[in-house]
């Protein structure tokens, strides 16, 4: 059993209109090829609970559903904001390896991508699963504008901040009742062909 964090500067990087939706509860799932690694025979992620760190440059809107495609703002290959706002963390509570494209298409109410990210996903570097990732997000009691550094940038999913951020205080996006609704439709789904970390 994890205990608790009281501050944490580790953060995953994700799409800005991909954590909005997680910090708004309008979805719990990312789609991952790349970012997780195996380690002593089991997948994980770099860390179990970790910070928002929304990114801009390359979001697709043609990889989106409509209502998430309207909210992507283009910026120029390069382009990065003089400060981040960060206004959330979660718990990474399920890691599900798939190769099955029709068990990915019947996860599309979940999530905010469409058809084509998931052929698009599938596709590249086919060899490997895709990985559904489950995330139980909390808002921090106050939103933090961290500055950009070099090293925060680059095609990588795991990065760490340079001064940590207190978690104290948070509050849980959806209640326990309706995560865990939703987390069991999801691996009802799936089925048994799924790892959840030890939490």
């Amino acid at each position: 059993m994890l205990m608790p964090l009281t501050t944490t500067l580790h953060a995953l990087k994700e799409w800005a209109v991909a954590v909005n939706a997680l910090e708004s509860g309008q979805t719990i799932m990312l789609l991952r090829k790349g970012g997780i690694h195996e380690r002593h025979g089991r997948f994980q992620v770099a860390h179990e609970q970790v910070l928002l760190y929304p990114t801009y440059e390359h979001q697709q809107p043609f990889l989106l559903k409509a209502e998430y495609a309207n909210l992507v703002c283009p910026v120029t290959p390069g382009w990065h904001p003089e400060t981040v706002r960060i206004g959330g963390w979660a718990k990474i509570t399920d890691i599900m390896p798939i190769s099955d494209e029709s068990t990915v298409s019947a996860l599309l109410p979940f999530h905010i991508w469409n058809e084509s990210f998931i052929s698009d996903r599938l596709n590249w570097k086919p060899r490997q699963p895709l990985y559904i990732l489950l995330l139980r997000t909390y808002t921090l009691p106050q939103v933090e504008e961290i500055f950009y550094r070099h090293e925060y940038g680059g095609c990588k999913s795991w990065i760490d901040l340079a001064q940590p951020l207190k978690l104290q205080g948070s509050q849980p996006v959806l209640s326990d009742s309706k995560y865990t609704q939703l987390v069991e439709e999801i691996r009802k789904i799936v089925g048994d062909k799924f790892y959840v970390p030890s939490l």
